[in-house]
């Protein structure tokens, strides 16, 4: 476990292939189905809509990551995740906080995402941002089999 009295990182747009792998062993790290490599390759070929941000430590070490989609007004957050060693000292909260100001600078109104039923400490980090459920996918995980919540924030610029 990191010190959480001194962690130490950045946000910022990755906008090139360049720390994939870190990417992926953040994402293998943390989803029981995650995304492959070509599916975060895709995600390069979609610029102004697809967006990928990522945390680093002193080291320029990826230790979480942040992607969503801009529809519109609107965007979809699709993951997020942060190394083991560093959670729980508030790298998710400075990624969720940096994504959204930013989805508020694209002109999005209102986000959404899902996340699994299990997954507690995700829903209570989207609930103290202002994330509320709207509705149930039902079966939407695999690996195992589990129903997705669809949280959605409406009023984005509200703070």
């Amino acid at each position: 476990m990191i010190d959480s009295m001194a962690p130490q990182w950045t946000i910022e747009l990755l906008t090139s292939p360049d720390g994939i792998d870190e990417i992926l062993a953040v994402e293998q790290s943390s989803f029981t189905n995650p995304w492959t490599r070509e599916m975060y390759l895709a995600e390069f070929e979609h610029p102004g809509m697809s967006f990928l941000y990522v945390a680093r430590d002193a080291r320029r070490h990826v230790i979480g990551f942040c992607s969503f989609w801009r529809v519109l007004d609107e965007f979809h957050i699709n993951n997020l995740a942060v190394d083991p060693t560093w959670r729980r000292v508030g790298v998710a909260r400075a990624l969720l906080t940096h994504v959204l100001s930013e989805g508020v600078r694209l002109g999005a109104h209102r986000a959404t995402l899902e996340v699994r039923r299990s997954n507690e400490a995700a829903q209570k980090l989207y609930a103290n941002f202002g994330f509320s459920v709207a509705g149930v996918r039902r079966d939407y995980y695999t690996n195992p089999v589990e129903d997705a919540l669809v949280l959605w924030r409406e009023r984005l610029n509200d703070g």
